[in-house]
């Protein structure tokens, strides 16, 4: 089958150390390499292709037909551990389950939880400097707002039916959670140049100042050279190109006819247009520095003028921001309840049953698979002794005896 991402199931993906030590954690077992190893080379996953696509398949090779590769979408998961192996017989069933369930627990993480990038922004806060707060809120916001346009385009018309919001409602509660309560706090400190430790808070800013120079100065090459290329590429566009027809074409009129004008024309201007959109994201890519580098500067200038200011003062201001922390912290955690009920609704309507257990684990005796296949020997046997004495193989043994 294929993940909501496009990408397709592996059986490594079941295989995985992670799945097979959460589970092995999960029943107390120990999750030594040696035992995770020898789990993992017992664990067999073998596709499901139903009869129907079967007979199907059978039909199209018998009328001289070739088809298609079937992806299975039902997978047999197997654990086959030598009967003297340290591990319980009545813990190897339960341990299949416990492999199969963290593998689900982690495609829901993947594909149903709310992505790990966002929500989190007050859990990074702790330990940081006032001056921090800006970049990391910041960066939270507009996680946010791109995530919520994302997913407006995917879904407009859906409603969740626990927050009884949609991807637009979440994105202006998202725009009013930014102008009101957000711009408050970030204004506040850098209106007043809040910060535990100045001088360190200069340091820092001084360090990302170089930074930024030494990623403006290889964007600045980088958009220069593609746009040299594009030049170069539009030059040579202008060019006039002659078709000529090869005398072999001529002499087999059953041959197509290709322009050879024609086929330069759409290389060029395909070359011509991968490079315009280069040279449009270098270019894009260098402002987008070159603004963060002005923005930086100026919060600069901000700090160092308020390295001379009263301490008490900025402490009066510092309660203050305290309480507007406070507000902006509860608004936060309202819109992150909502977005998270609204997101979590709509991927588990997209992809909630996308995986799911169809058939009961059993367990299977290894002396009733020893019969089964004493029984199926036999009938084999038979059916080949049968079938070489209608041949007449027998018969030409007597005769040679």
């Amino acid at each position: 089958g294929l993940y909501p991402d496009g990408s397709r199931f592996q059986s490594d993906d079941l295989r995985a150390p992670e799945i097979v030590s959460e589970a092995l954690k999960r029943l107390g077992l120990e999750t030594n390499e040696s035992l995770q190893s020898q789990i993992r080379s017992a664990l067999s996953i073998e596709g499901v292709i139903p009869a129907d696509v079967l007979k199907a398949r059978d039909r199209l090779r018998a009328a001289g037909q070739t088809p298609a590769p079937y992806l299975p979408d039902e997978y047999r998961v197997s654990l086959t551990l030598p009967r003297r192996h340290a591990l319980p017989t009545d813990d190897r069933a339960r341990l299949l389950n416990e492999i199969v369930s963290a593998y689900l627990q982690r495609f829901a993480r993947t594909y149903v939880a709310l992505p790990l990038q966002v929500g989190t922004a007050f859990d990074s806060l702790t330990g940081l400097d006032y001056y921090d707060y800006e970049l990391l809120l910041s960066r939270e916001s507009r996680n946010v707002h791109d995530y919520l346009l994302r997913m407006q385009e995917k879904a407009p018309t859906f409603r969740s039916k626990r927050s009884n919001l949609t991807f637009g409602d979440l994105a202006n509660q998202n725009a009013l959670f930014t102008q009101i309560r957000l711009n408050e706090v970030l204004g506040l400190i850098r209106q007043e140049g809040l910060s535990g430790n100045r001088q360190v808070a200069m340091m820092k800013m001084d360090y990302y100042l170089r930074s930024l120079e030494d990623r403006e100065i290889r964007a600045v090459e980088e958009e220069g050279l593609v746009r040299d290329l594009l030049r170069q590429a539009q030059e040579r566009s202008q060019q006039h190109v002659l078709g000529v027809r090869s005398p072999i074409g001529q002499q087999r009129p059953e041959s197509p006819m290709i322009d050879q004008g024609l086929v330069d024309s759409l290389l060029a201007n395909d070359a011509y247009n991968f490079l315009v959109r280069q040279a449009l994201a270098a270019g894009l890519r260098t402002r987008d520095i070159q603004s963060e580098k002005a923005i930086l500067q100026e919060r600069r200038r901000k700090m160092q003028s308020f390295m001379t200011n009263d301490v008490a003062e900025q402490d009066s201001v510092i309660t203050q921001l305290e309480h507007s922390l406070a507000a902006l912290r509860d608004a936060y955690d309202r819109l992150m309840s909502d977005l998270r009920l609204t997101h979590e609704d709509y991927q588990t309507q997209e992809y909630g049953n996308a995986v799911r257990v169809s058939m009961q684990t059993t367990q299977a005796s290894y002396y009733l698979a020893l019969a089964k296949a004493g029984v199926v020997g036999a009938a084999l046997g038979l059916a080949l002794g049968m079938g070489l004495s209608l041949l007449g193989v027998l018969g030409a043994g007597r005769i040679a005896a």
